[in-house]
């Protein structure tokens, strides 16, 4: 029972910790706290020690991170490894040292190796080399699955590693800088529909697929994954369903009135040919389904988007 546990979310304030909080407290959690910037920096050491010692958690779920589309990954690969990987290699060894009930790692598909055959199995995981631009951070997360086999086996600890594929949903990350391909699609569309554009240029061919996972299943995911699995195997996370860009980028366009034309830069990458999780692990461990569409989690994320963008300026 997580309810009187005492629980502490990094990246609480982000995204993802967002819906996951409010999972947690619909559930009946009553001690929760948030491990975010600026009260604590996670890279750290002794802010994470600050951190142990003011939340005192018998549970933490690992969700900060460095993270951003293709364009960032490209950019900024030393600080997405760096960040990423000192993070959870000293959090959950502190976590260790503090005998914490439960450490939960949020991993990433980008752990994958670049062709792994589809559907992605956990089995597939060290079967290759992720792709290059998400190579620093996939493998930066993929560490903290070494570290939990290798802290259960020898101390006994008790830690999980989920692997997630790509979010999308209300409250999304629409800086165009940093975004992912959803919130940037979303909001190429509605510039381009406050500038009376007649044409609206994406990055690539179209042609790589993705899965995309809407934030509150993931949340619930979590969820039922802190409650009820207890073991250092890779889990993922996702619907088991994957879409083209170029379907994506027809759907959104559709979605939000856009009447223009869409123009590929096929100079630009691609990213990992293809994405979609096999799912059946985390059915068969924590009764996890995936229940939301992608047509209704865009449309939920669109219409969040239309109300708040002029917030977010």
């Amino acid at each position: 029972m997580l309810t009187q546990k005492r629980i502490t979310v990094t990246g609480g304030k982000g995204f993802l910790g967002r819906h996951l909080l409010k999972r947690l407290a619909s559930a009946g959690c009553l001690h929760l706290e948030v491990a975010d910037l600026p009260e604590y920096n996670l890279t750290d050491i002794a802010d994470i020690r600050r951190m142990y010692e003011e939340t005192n958690p018998q549970v933490v779920i690992h969700l900060a991170a460095k993270v951003g589309g293709i364009g960032f990954n490209q950019d900024k690969p030393a600080e997405l490894f760096y960040d990423n990987l000192i993070m959870g290699t000293q959090l959950l060894h502190e976590g260790y040292l503090r005998n914490i009930e439960k450490f939960v790692a949020l991993g990433t598909v980008c752990a994958y190796p670049k062709f792994t055959p589809i559907p992605f199995k956990e089995d597939d995981i060290w079967n290759g080399y992720p792709e290059e631009t998400n190579a620093p951070y996939g493998l930066a997360k993929k560490m903290m699955l070494v570290q939990s086999q290798a802290y259960r086996q020898q101390y006994g600890f008790n830690s999980i590693f989920l692997l997630p594929v790509n979010l999308y949903g209300p409250g999304d990350n629409f800086d165009p800088r940093s975004s992912h391909v959803i919130p940037a699609l979303i909001k190429k569309c509605f510039d381009a529909i406050d500038n009376k554009s007649d044409s609206l240029e994406v990055w690539g061919t179209g042609s790589a697929t993705r899965e995309f996972f809407y934030v509150e299943d993931a949340a619930e995911a979590i969820y039922l994954a802190t409650a009820s699995y207890n073991k250092s195997d890779p889990v993922n996370i996702g619907t088991n369903t994957e879409i083209s860009i170029k379907d994506l980028t027809e759907l959104i366009v559709n979605i939000t009135g856009f009447t223009g034309r869409i123009v590929w830069d096929k100079s630009k990458p691609d990213g990992q040919p293809k994405r979609m999780l096999d799912t059946s692990r985390a059915f068969k461990e924590f009764d996890f389904m995936a229940k939301t569409s992608i047509h209704t989690g865009l449309a939920k994320t669109i219409d969040w988007y239309s109300q708040n963008r002029h917030l977010l300026k």
